[in-house]
């Protein structure tokens, strides 16, 4: 006898979501497998996306070498991570003071880092300088540092870690940039120009060493939002609604264990280049391609109405 019409689809739906929680289930198991043994680099393991990432590869018995500029910090991190934890499952997590805003340490910091393992298997760079600010009121000073810590600190901790993947060839190097290395927003001129040096870079990068078995990956997201929603408030009529309603979504930000998921997964697929965003920014980066006018047109009248210096946060 057959099954009544009506219980196939729900049937369906009950068999399809168990597919996707097994085929989940496998994903994660193969993902702490592939990580094993790996040293991983993590040049801002103090950050929210840091932290997350370093529970993430520390759980997958990865050989973990966390950076931070605060000591105290990265050993309240390396206590949480060591405590309780299986030492046949998980090695203890090296620890290493890194701050691009002083590059004259770098090479300092490069030959720290490399005394550890002697080699480097994955490097994530995910430390970040934000800033908010009218053009004209950015100091050549504040910019070169924006540009220290943004783009020059990973470029050059990639090279320093360059020559020993070289000589294995193997290794993977992953740059957390910005969907504003993509996509410039007004009042963000010195972080979208510093995150759009940065892609330049690594995307050059990719090419220059893929013949050596090395895979160089970025990750480009909204803002890092981890704290929690803000109260409801009643809307207040703007004069440009289609300005205010495309900054709210490029301000949506995504979550540090969403995130560092997410690198975790680009680690296992070798995947080159992942787009973190919800709809409306990925369509504004269609837009600045296709219809750039209308975009730029879009965006001033934002400044204009002040819909952007009020959303920008």
């Amino acid at each position: 006898m057959g099954l009544p019409s009506v219980t196939v689809l729900p049937l369906l739906i009950v068999v399809a979501a168990g597919i996707y929680y097994i085929y989940n289930e496998v994903l994660q198991f193969m993902s702490k497998s592939l990580v094993r043994n790996k040293v991983v680099v993590v040049s801002d393991a103090v950050s929210g996306v840091g932290t997350e990432c370093a529970n993430l590869f520390h759980k997958g018995g990865a050989r973990l070498i966390l950076c931070g500029t605060s000591w105290d910090k990265l050993e309240s991190l390396y206590d949480s991570l060591t405590t309780d934890a299986d030492p046949r499952e998980t090695f203890a997590p090296k620890l290493v003071i890194l701050d691009f805003s002083d590059i004259d340490s770098m090479e300092d910091v490069v030959a720290e880092v490399m005394e550890c393992y002697g080699y480097v298997d994955v490097l994530i760079c995910n430390s970040s300088m934000k800033l908010k600010a009218p053009v004209q009121s950015v100091s050549l000073e504040l910019d070169r540092n924006i540009m220290d810590i943004n783009y020059f600190g990973p470029s050059t901790l990639a090279k320093g870690v360059l020559p020993t993947m070289i000589s294995r060839r193997s290794g993977h190097i992953i740059l957390i940039n910005s969907i504003q290395g993509r996509l410039a927003v007004p009042f963000r001129s010195s972080y979208a120009a510093s995150k759009h040096a940065a892609q330049a870079f690594f995307d050059c990068l990719r090419a220059e060493v893929e013949e050596y078995g090395i895979v160089v990956s970025t990750i480009s997201h909204t803002f890092i939002n981890a704290s929690e929603p803000p109260q409801v408030e009643e809307p207040v009529p703007k004069p440009n609604a289609l300005a205010a309603f495309i900054t709210s979504q490029l301000t949506h930000g995504v979550r540090p264990s969403v995130l560092a998921n997410e690198i975790m997964q680009t680690v296992n697929r070798k995947r080159k280049e992942v787009v973190l965003a919800h709809p409306i920014p990925r369509v504004a980066l269609y837009l600045r391609s296709l219809l750039p006018h209308f975009l730029f047109a879009v965006l001033a009248a934002g400044v204009k109405d002040s819909v952007l210096g009020e959303q920008m946060q």
